[in-house]
């Protein structure tokens, strides 16, 4: 029996929808979070910035006992965005604290000198 596979090739170029979310091109932001470590924490923390439409730039998850210690990136958010994606990392139950710092040339290029 064989089957029969059919693929779909779409242009690079991104469509604009009429309700597409405004972003802030070349802004970057930083979430550090300290929560539990739990197997439900990261899935959460990442399904707030997908179902936005964004993926992370970076993300780094440290397991110090029994805490995450989570630095995750994100380009092209606006401020109110960022400021709600904040609220919401804090309402997460297993989440201690959020922090987030936006990211500028000047410390983008210590961060690349650090690493």
């Amino acid at each position: 029996m064989s089957t029969l596979l059919n693929t779909l090739s779409t242009a690079a170029t991104p469509v604009s929808a009429p309700d597409a979310r405004p972003t802030a091109p070349g802004r970057q932001v930083a979430f550090s979070l300290l929560a539990d470590a739990d197997p439900g924490t990261l899935p959460r923390i990442l399904e707030l910035v997908a179902k936005r439409g964004h993926v992370p730039l970076s993300l780094r998850s440290d397991c110090i006992g029994d805490s995450l210690a989570i630095e995750m990136k994100v380009g092209d958010l606006p401020q109110p965005e960022t400021d709600h994606i904040c609220r919401c990392l804090s309402q997460i139950p297993m989440v201690a604290r959020v922090t987030v710092t936006e990211i500028t040339a000047d410390s983008a290029a210590l961060l690349a000198a650090a690493e």
